[in-house]
């Protein structure tokens, strides 16, 4: 295959509807989608509400620290809506970035230096990829840290909060079965998760020599005993 050849399948390919969970290309986003000048608006995740919680479950914390992977472009908003959040709590929020595993490690390294009372751990495809390293580390340096998903307190985190994956998938599934049935892609509205799930670790938080409010168990779509 010559070099225009490949090139002339890959713009073919390009052009071909795919539902995202998340990332668009800017060309493809429904019209509903665009602000004035072509810009999209970023919703931050519920990384207020992994906040709240760490209020509740670590009442003493002053020092929270925010792992983030830098490559990510919607950190701007989530940083600042967070940072915000802490400030009005009078807590200190230091942000630690993490793009590959050794600076994950760096990263709690870090986060002894800091003394940091408790983690949110940012929702972010790479740093999902690394659960089981980053469990690993929150375990060896006993901080208490809240998640994005519940497949991570399913395997041993402390706490997640956020929306469901399988729910997503069935949005996603959703959207191409309209695509394939005929309708045009532009036309389609981009959709925000519509279920979302609080999991609690009491297993995990045993070991941390946390106690669980009621409060939070009472909220809770699942609790793992």
């Amino acid at each position: 295959m010559s070099l225009d050849q490949a090139l002339q399948r890959r713009d073919r390919v390009l052009k071909r509807p795919v539902p995202s969970l998340s990332h668009f290309r800017r060309q493809a986003l429904p019209k509903q989608s665009r602000l004035p000048h072509g810009q999209l608006q970023h919703v931050p995740p519920k990384l207020l509400q992994a906040l709240e919680l760490l209020t509740e479950l670590v009442p003493q914390a002053k020092m929270i620290a925010l792992l983030v992977n830098p490559g990510n472009p919607n950190n701007k908003p989530r940083i600042r809506s967070v940072e915000e959040a802490a400030e009005a709590k009078g807590m200190q929020l230091k942000t630690v970035k993490a793009a590959n595993p050794s600076e994950i490690d760096a990263a709690f390294g870090f986060l002894t230096q800091l003394h940091a009372d408790a983690l949110v751990v940012s929702t972010d495809p790479f740093l999902e990829s690394r659960r089981e390293q980053i469990l690993a580390l929150t375990a060896r340096h006993s901080i208490p840290a809240v998640y994005g998903f519940r497949e991570i307190a399913a395997a041993g985190g402390l706490i997640s909060c956020g929306p469901s994956l399988t729910g997503v998938y069935r949005q996603l599934g959703g959207f191409a079965g309209r695509i394939l049935k005929g309708e045009k892609p532009a036309d389609l509205p981009v959709e925000q998760p519509t279920k979302f799930e609080l999991v609690v670790n009491l297993k995990t938080a045993k070991v941390l020599g946390l106690t669980v409010p009621a409060t939070i168990l009472a909220r809770a779509d699942e609790v793992i005993e």
